[in-house]
């Protein structure tokens, strides 16, 4: 089943593609697994690469205590829809907040209209959406942080695309320069930079 999933892998100008962006699953996994903030805008070209987009959505919770405005500013300008809902308080105190649901609604109701679907989440909870969507015809994709990957998920998608480090948005440290004006042996380097 290999070389039909590495067939598959090649693409056409002329596929449509939707991609659903699981925020806070990406949000936590990129801040505690990997340090950083994840690009949105490298994630759309990797996502979409070269395919015709038809709809590319990242479902966001809205905390009334966070300011967020900044961030969903960046992602319309990056070419997302939002969709947003609250933060919802429980009885004893805590907190629960996720789109699992409407992301499985949207995803079924624009499958007839999609050739692939990349979902951008490591949720294995998605499992069992994806299995349906492929019975309907559509090439389902994950990406991912691989260490934060539900291996219920990678089983069940067409391809996994892992997130990779040059994804991902480094905080730039602050005083990394000697008086001399040397960077400090602690700054980080990367011979990629552009």
């Amino acid at each position: 089943m290999t070389p039909i999933k590495n067939d598959l892998a090649q693409y056409s100008q002329y596929q449509r593609v939707g991609v659903f962006v699981d925020v806070q699953n990406m949000f936590y996994s990129a801040k505690y697994i990997m340090k950083a903030k994840l690009d949105f805008a490298k994630l759309m070209k990797k996502a979409v690469r070269g395919r015709q987009l038809i709809r590319a959505v990242c479902y966001v919770i809205d905390n009334p205590e966070i300011d967020q405005s900044g961030f969903t500013d960046m992602l319309i300008a990056n070419g997302y829809e939002i969709k947003s809902k609250e933060l919802r308080s429980r009885a004893d105190g805590s907190q629960k907040g996720d789109w699992d649901m409407g992301i499985g609604v949207d995803a079924i109701s624009m499958a007839d209209k999609l050739d692939i679907l990349v979902l951008v989440s490591g949720d294995g909870d998605f499992a069992d959406l994806v299995y349906y969507l492929k019975s309907k015809g559509v090439f389902v994709e994950a990406m991912s942080f691989s260490e934060s990957t539900n291996d219920d998920l990678i089983k069940a998608v067409d391809l996994h695309i892992p997130i990779e480090k040059d994804m991902l948005l480094r905080p730039k440290r602050l005083n990394n320069r000697r008086p001399n004006g040397n960077k400090s042996s602690d700054a980080p380097t990367n011979s990629t930079d552009e």
